[in-house]
Parts: C-alpha cells; sequence; structure tokens
C-alpha cells in the first residue's frame, strides 16, 4: 500500500509562544507515527476537566475503519487487517507497476523485475520427489505455490534465481483451491511479487510465464490470454504424483470431460481457470502468470503434456493448452493459508 503523509499546515501564530500545542497535534498530523494516540477519556482534574474534547480521527482509527469496510465489501477480515497494517506484508495490485509505462508488455522488461520473485521447489516425498514451481508474496519469505506440488511432502527445498538453495516449510495447503503456503525461515533479501488482479484481465492480453519447467529454473515464456472462466478439475489426492524431472508422471487434469496427462482418480476439485497459450511444461506448476505490468495475474497450475518422450517432433513441445489459478483467488485465500490451514 503506498500511504500518503500530510503535513501539518498551520501558520506559527496557531501556538503563540510559550504555549505548547497539543500532545497530539504532530500524531494527527502523521509527523510522527510512532507517537500514542491521545487519552480516550477527559483528565478527571486539572483545567478542563469535564469537558471531553472531540478526538481527532487518527491513522490508526482509520486504518481500523477501512479494514472493517474492506472486510465488508470482500468478506476477509483478517486478510484485509494485514494488508492495511503491514503485518504479514504482501506486494498488492495497489503497488507501483514494476515495468514503466513506455516498456508495458516488454518481455524482457518483465522478465528482468519478476524473475528474482519466483523460485523453483523441490519437495521430497514418500514415493520420490516432485518439482515445481512459487511465487515469493512477502518478503518474510512466504511462497505461494500448487498444492500438488507439495502434497505429502517430508522436506521442501527452494531455489532461487541466484542459485541459492534454502529450506522451506509448508506453512497451510488448500487442496479445493490447488494451493499452498510454504515459508522460508529466517529469509532475508527475498524480493516479493507484486501481485495484481485477476478481475479486469481479457481474452488477448499479453502474458509471460516465469517457471522451472523440467527444472530449468528462471524459464520465461510469453503469450497471450487465451480464455477466461475455464473449469479445470484437478486430483485433490496425495497418490497421483507430482511433476517427476525424471519422466515420470505429470500431474493430471480434466477439462471439458477429457482427462489429460493421466487419471485424475476419484478425489478431485473443480475451480475457474485463465487460460493462456504461453508454453507451459512440467515444473511450471505454482510458477507467476504476469500481466503486461509486470503483475502477477495468476499461478500457473495445469498444462497438457505428451506422455510420449520419444524424440518424434510430432510429440515434442507444449501445444499451447495452459491454465492458472486467479490470482484474486490466491489473494481471498491468503489469511487461511497464514493461519495453517490443511484443508
Amino acid at each position: 500500500m503506498t500511504e500518503s503523509t500530510r503535513r501539518g499546515g498551520g501558520h506559527e501564530d496557531e501556538h503563540p509562544e510559550g504555549t505548547p500545542a497539543p500532545p497530539y497535534a504532530a500524531f494527527a498530523a502523521g509527523a510522527h507515527p510512532g507517537w500514542p494516540p491521545p487519552p480516550a477519556h477527559a483528565p478527571t482534574t486539572g483545567p478542563g476537566a469535564g469537558h471531553r474534547r472531540k478526538r481527532p480521527a487518527g491513522p490508526v482509527t482509520l486504518l481500523a475503519a477501512v479494514a472493517l469496510v474492506a472486510a465488508a465489501v470482500g468478506g476477509g477480515t483478517a486478510y484485509a487487517f494485514q494488508q492495511l497494517t503491514g503485518h504479514g506484508t504482501t506486494a498488492t495490485d495497489t503497488a507501483t507497476p514494476v515495468v514503466a509505462a513506455g516498456k508495458r508488455g516488454d518481455v524482457a522488461n518483465i522478465a528482468a523485475a519478476l524473475t528474482p520473485s519466483v523460485v523453483e521447489v523441490n519437495a521430497t516425498l514418500a514415493n520420490g520427489s516432485s518439482t515445481g514451481s512459487g511465487v515469493i508474496v512477502s518478503g518474510q519469505g512466504e511462497i505461494v505455490t500448487n498444492n500438488h506440488v507439495v502434497s505429502g511432502a517430508s522436506s521442501v527445498k527452494v531455489r532461487t534465481s541466484d542459485g541459492t538453495s534454502r529450506t522451506a516449510r509448508v506453512v497451510g495447503t488448500d487442496s479445493s483451491k490447488d494451493l499452498a503456503l510454504l515459508r522460508v525461515e529466517g529469509a532475508s533479501g527475498l524480493k516479493a511479487a507484486p501481485l495484481g488482479t485477476s478481475s479486469g484481465v481479457k481474452v488477448g492480453d499479453t502474458v509471460v510465464a516465469i517457471g522451472s519447467p523440467e527444472g530449468l529454473t528462471s524459464t520465461v515464456t510469453s503469450g497471450i490470454v487465451s480464455a477466461l472462466d475455464r473449469d479445470v478439475t484437478v486430483s485433490t489426492g496425495e497418490s497421483q504424483g507430482g511433476q517427476g524431472r525424471d519422466g515420470g508422471e505429470q500431474w493430471p487434469f480434466q477439462f471439458g470431460g477429457r482427462q489429460f496427462n493421466g487419471d485424475t482418480g476419484s478425489s478431485t476439485t473443480t475451480y475457474k481457470a485463465i487460460q493462456t497459450d504461453a508454453s507451459l511444461n512440467p515444473g511450471n506448476s505454482g510458477g507467476a502468470l504476469i500481466d503486461a505490468s509486470g503483475r502477477v495475474i495468476g499461478i500457473n497450475s495445469a498444462m497438457y503434456s505428451s506422455g510420449s518422450r520419444a524424440s518424434s517432433s510430432t510429440d515434442a513441445g507444449s501445444i499451447g493448452l495452459g491454465f492458472a489459478i486467479p490470482v484474486d483467488t490466491v489473494k481471498a485465500d491468503l489469511a487461511k493459508l497464514r493461519a495453517g490451514s490443511t484443508s
């Protein structure tokens, strides 16, 4: 959130020499936000006893009021309060775009700005390993990824774009939305990605995808939004495996009554997704789908991948059928994930 600080606009003769200014004047004007607010009640002794003075609406009062309004509109009290007060600070859609207006849609600029905010995720499972991607959403080391990337993991490591490997723990999961939140303990120097909004996304918008397909960290592809509100069905079980780097089973999903990349099984969930033709491959799951201004508008979650590993050109490469969880869904779920929910 961008905060604006109002400066006191009074004249020198408002408080003649020798007459102290009210102790909360600077606080109300925003000059010293660390100062405490004035007493809640009028003094019982001394000058002015028995006369209550109307307390000015200071920043804390304003924040509380806005938080309540935001919660009433969006239904997320905890999330709204965190965003307004800075607790669990997340780069939101109110942040300044990372790409200048004159460079809007420039893939090279978007890649340079957002690549440090996307990590490779490696999870150790009971039956092998899973490789995916994740998006850093706060300077405190919080990383959003897909639930299917870390489901059933006994340990998780993340690798940043500079090659540094760090241990992470799973804070919360939501299999119904295929989302999970990781935290890198003692994190420092991590760059949070600015989260945009998916409500204004249109078919034909330019997008950039960043992730770690097949373990190739910081891979950048681009394309457009192909469709909106696609009903994508994915498995919620752990037995479906992950996105193995060794050519094993790929993550299955269902669309339009057809199964892709294997059988989703009986335990599934369906969500509305953004469809894109930006090239996505196994390992891109959990990575960022970014708009022309450099804001994250989705978390890549499902893509068609040929089951064949043959060298035939007819079986190679992406066919431009990828899906992403809208970022508005992610933001609405963050408070639940931060609270440690493991649904």
